[in-house]
């Protein structure tokens, strides 16, 4: 319990701070080293598979026995509740719904002020496609895309891991989860090498993904908004998203806000076409960034809430 409240306390006052010593950022930096070491452009698709697979195992290997470690001697301290306090300061950098909302909120500032150019800038900080030539709804669109499907990865799923395992285990989801952000792509260099990283993450995410979705459909009851249409619009669309787990997000926040989402994107010069989600019975229009943004700030507030009574639970049947 304190250790989850001490996290979003910290998230709350601080956020992600941007530094290299942020554990997230040293886990980048051993996955480069491992990637320089491994990568050969002359290997075969095998050897690339085989070498990418080993990366993988190495790295949740590396990270759950030194945050093991870490977890057990801090049970030497003399206070337990200090002991607490720490993995919640941890814990504060493997979650980032402030860092998510304010992202949103800057792009969400900048379209109502109507700097396009800005938005675009600020909207392509926090998604992979190309956004220079990009219109409004365009710029809502993406922006609604990327606050719900990271309120998975950036903190049902986190929590999940640590209500089940610990710090340990949410700081392994946080490696895997960047392991496919880094080599989890279906580009020339990756298809291979980073298609261990990319399955991982999505048997990690599976089961988060499907409890975030229904966090944000009592989260839409809660605030008013279509819960019933984001019950129906995630049962018929969900399966749409080229992600087994993205689609539970995005398709139940569509439903939720009466807009729709997916559409064609552009990623490095290529376009592409991601099948829709939702309804357009309402025009993309900046407020539902804000909108999306207080789904997001419910479903973790919940999401907290049941960590905390989960880990409590498990901590007090096995203690």
């Amino acid at each position: 319990m304190i250790t989850v409240l001490t996290a979003f306390i910290v998230d709350f006052i601080i956020g992600d701070p941007h530094t290299k010593l942020h554990p997230v950022a040293l886990i980048g930096r051993w996955i480069s080293l491992l990637e320089r070491l491994f990568y050969n452009e002359k290997s075969t698709k095998w050897e690339h598979f085989i070498l990418g697979g080993l990366t993988v195992v190495i790295t949740l290997l590396f990270v759950y026995n030194i945050t093991l470690a870490l977890v057990l001697a801090l049970e030497f301290l003399p206070n337990e509740h200090w002991s607490y306090i720490i993995q919640g300061i941890l814990l504060s950098f493997m979650i980032c719904p402030r860092s998510l909302a304010k992202a949103g909120r800057e792009v969400y500032r900048y379209l109502v002020r109507h700097h396009l150019r800005i938005a675009q800038l600020k909207v392509g900080k926090i998604v992979g496609r190309d956004t220079d030539h990009l219109d409004s709804p365009e710029v809502t669109r993406a922006t609604v895309e990327t606050i719900a499907e990271n309120t998975i990865d950036g903190i049902v799923s986190p929590l999940f891991f640590f209500a089940i395992g610990g710090l340990p285990l949410a700081v392994v989801y946080r490696a895997a989860n960047t392991l496919d952000s880094m080599i989890g792509y279906k580009t020339d260099k990756y298809i291979y090498f980073g298609r261990v990283a990319a399955r991982v993450d999505d048997v990690l995410n599976y089961i988060p993904a499907r409890i975030c979705a229904l966090l944000f459909i009592a989260a839409a009851a809660c605030l008013g908004y279509d819960a019933k249409g984001a019950w129906r619009i995630m049962r018929r669309d969900a399966s749409k998203h080229p992600s087994p787990n993205g689609g539970y997000a995005e398709a139940t926040v569509a439903g939720a806000l009466g807009i729709r989402l997916g559409g064609h994107n552009r990623y490095f010069g290529k376009d592409t076409f991601r099948e829709y989600m939702g309804d357009a019975d309402h025009e993309l229009e900046p407020q539902y960034i804000r909108k999306a943004m207080y789904l997001m700030y419910s479903v973790s507030l919940a999401a907290g809430v049941i960590t905390a009574l989960l880990h409590l639970g498990l901590y007090g049947l096995w203690s």
